[in-house]
């Protein structure tokens, strides 16, 4: 399953490489793409991800989640 996340806050590639190591030491995320432009990441997920848990490893980095909405 693929999750768009959007973020706000990320300012320079460093925000973005920090967010893309957080969200790969998940449990069950197996490919994270933060894009800075867009403002947001592209994860795959298994099934026992939550938006939640992906949510709150976001926001511990310092930076705000708007949305969770799956990429169909």
């Amino acid at each position: 399953m693929e999750k768009v996340i959007l973020i706000e806050g990320m300012s320079c590639q460093h925000c973005v490489a920090h967010v893309e190591s957080a969200l790969r030491q998940v449990a069950g995320v197996r490919k994270v793409k933060v894009d800075l432009g867009q403002k947001r990441a592209v994860v795959e997920v298994d099934g026992a991800v939550t938006d939640a848990r992906l949510k709150a490893v976001v926001e511990e980095m310092g930076y705000d989640v708007t949305a969770i909405k799956e990429n169909n």
